[in-house]
């Protein structure tokens, strides 16, 4: 059973459509270099065979399938399918380096064939799916940021952008929390003026992830230890402003009363400001 038609082939749509036919198995290693194929082999018929091994859920000899044609058809139509089919298989294997790689390479030999935007995507989703736990280095979060916002600038009116959209605020949420982990951190060990600078990256650059309420009560709660009122006023203010059935308000005012006085934006304050620039305060 052939996967695609040459008609059908441009209009993959994300992975759904095929997703299910495969097995998460791991690729291994494919053939070297030397190794002698039949040099009068056709291209088409090493592709179909790609096509059947991987519906048969056999990603490594798919691959390797793949990788013949590449190597033994170079400069054919044939290799471009082959190596844009290559990307996917190694993402569906979770062989996430090497797809970032194929899908790399395949968009700087084919940039403006149909399936380009299909190649940055699974590269982009490639990045995004390494994403670590947020206790950890979040470099891999900011290249898979990186890679989603290249698809949404080069493809706005595709599907692929649409679906790296959904991935953007997962990942910027992703990042906000690291902050919020070390902010919290500083703020437990009384170290006011480094927790505030950490929630001020999440107020200024994440406002629209689930971690700027809670940024806003913890600056609350900061400014007030630091006996900084009117910035403390500020941040319960916008908080209840743009929240008022968050439980963080709730508990940002009750902060702030105990203090003697009542959540009050001042309008000058940098928290004020940051919210005015995206129309939200």
């Amino acid at each position: 059973m052939r996967l695609f038609s040459d008609a059908a082939f441009g209009r993959v749509r994300l992975f759904g459509a095929f997703g299910a036919l495969l097995l998460a198995v791991s690729l291994a290693g494919c053939a070297t270099k030397d190794e002698i194929l039949p040099p009068d082999e056709p291209a088409e018929k090493i592709y179909n065979e790609g096509l059947t091994l991987m519906n048969r859920g056999d990603l490594t000899a798919a691959a390797k399938r793949f990788e013949d044609l590449d190597r033994t058809h170079p400069y054919s139509e044939w290799a471009r399918k082959a190596l844009l089919m290559d990307t996917y298989v190694y993402y569906q294997a979770g062989r996430y380096d090497e797809a970032i790689a194929a899908g790399k390479r395949y968009m700087a030999l084919h940039p403006g064939s149909q399936d380009a935007p299909y190649a940055s995507y699974l590269v982009a989703s490639a990045y995004y799916d390494n994403i670590p736990d947020v206790t950890r280095d979040q470099r891999a979060t900011r290249q898979a940021l990186d890679a989603l916002d290249e698809v949404i600038r080069k493809y706005p009116g595709t599907e692929y952008a649409a679906a790296a959209r959904k991935k953007v605020e997962v990942a910027r949420d992703q990042l906000a929390g690291k902050e919020m982990m070390i902010g919290r951190y500083y703020l437990e060990n009384r170290n006011y003026t480094g927790a505030i600078n950490r929630f001020k990256v999440v107020v200024t650059q994440y406002q629209t992830t689930r971690q700027v309420e809670e940024a806003l009560f913890r600056l609350t709660e900061a400014y007030m230890a630091l006996g900084i009122i009117s910035e403390a006023q500020t941040a319960a203010a916008v908080l209840g402003y743009n929240f008022p059935d968050s439980s963080w308000y709730k508990d940002a005012y009750r902060l702030v009363q105990q203090g003697g006085g009542e959540p009050k934006e001042n309008k000058g304050s940098w928290i004020s400001q940051a919210f005015k620039k995206l129309g939200i305060g």
